[in-house]
């Protein structure tokens, strides 16, 4: 850490010099445009970008089916808009990656396609993109999922429990948009500025969209077991509705505590969530007791339906702890 002393000049101008080895490092010299950005009691400097395009090459020589479309996501996560793929030759099912990466990703499309390379774009404006839209969309997908879920495993019908299955791959996007967004406030003051949320909030904002995510998995796991289970018992069938009502009850409450601008309503909302994740074992327990008079395969298809709703409700105890900590004073 190195220490400056403020100075006045022209009696009214505050100036600080700055380390010549960070000036160095970030090839600023007399004449360049540094930004400042004020953040409560402190103050970034970086020096001024020259492109709002950030572009990056992956040389995917070596990587070919799941490694590849991987790869595409992590560059987009890492905040590239500009990802240049090359080979010394593209093969077919390298092609085919790349494209299942570009339909995983909210608005990437392929720009350029020859014989050894690919270039995709992010088409969208980083400045349109708001991290809390993106995580409100989420939890209307995700709660829906969980309801269309049990739903379609107590009617036994296949074709929600398939459009549930599906529908994860939506909440899957929404979750690398959220994860791109949050890098770039990491990596970027002026992304914060702009997106006019502080770096805390967005931090809080991320790690409910992870349990957001987790639950949209959950969803799409009991959807795939309700394809293979038939008519389920009518005690057992009630009393999965009535767990899903109340893990349902928990992340209703979770994020209305998370988005709440009132620190007190915050606070009650967060602390009812995280209580009513306590009372979410007595109708496991009693579930379990139900299961143990049934068919063996089927009850322990049941009983990791049971567990899904289970860690559904926890993720949504996981939220409410973030909103608490989002609602705290700080320092």
């Amino acid at each position: 850490m190195e220490t400056r002393k403020v100075q006045v000049t022209g009696g009214s101008t505050y100036t600080v010099s700055l380390p010549k080895s960070w000036a160095t490092e970030n090839g600023v010299s007399a004449g360049t445009t540094v930004e400042c950005y004020p953040e409560d009691d402190s103050l970034l400097l970086t020096p001024a970008s020259e492109t709002d395009r950030q572009e990056g090459t992956l040389d995917v020589s070596d990587l070919e089916g799941e490694r590849l479309t991987r790869a595409v996501m992590t560059m987009y996560v890492s905040g590239f808009d500009i990802i240049r793929l090359e080979a010394g030759r593209i093969t077919t099912d390298q092609r085919r990656a790349i494209r299942d990466a570009t339909q995983s990703l909210v608005g990437v499309e392929v720009l350029e396609e020859t014989t050894d390379s690919v270039v995709i774009q992010d088409l969208l404006d980083s400045a349109e993109l708001s991290i809390v839209n993106a995580v409100s969309r989420m939890r209307l997908i995700a709660t829906s999922m969980l309801e269309d879920a049990v739903t379609a495993l107590v009617e036994n019908d296949d074709d929600i429990a398939q459009d549930v299955i599906e529908r994860d791959d939506d909440v899957d996007r929404l979750w690398l948009v959220v994860s791109r967004i949050f890098r770039a406030t990491l990596r970027s003051p002026r992304a914060a500025e702009e997106l006019g949320v502080p770096r805390e909030d967005c931090f809080d904002f991320h790690s409910s969209a992870r349990q957001l995510e987790r639950v949209a998995d959950h969803a799409a796991k009991i959807s795939n077991l309700a394809l293979k289970l038939d008519a389920i018992p009518e005690d057992v069938a009630e009393a999965l509705i009535a767990l899903r009502t109340d893990a349902a009850d928990v992340l209703e409450k979770a994020m209305d505590a998370l988005f709440a601008e009132e620190t007190d309503e915050a606070n009650r909302l967060g602390h009812a969530a995280r209580e009513a994740v306590l009372e979410i074992d007595e109708h496991t327990r009693y579930i379990d007791d139900i299961l143990r008079d049934l068919e063996p395969v089927q009850a322990q298809s049941l009983g990791l339906i049971v567990d899904s709703l289970s860690r559904s409700a926890d993720y949504g105890g996981n939220i409410a702890e973030t909103a608490l900590q989002k609602a705290a004073p700080r320092p």
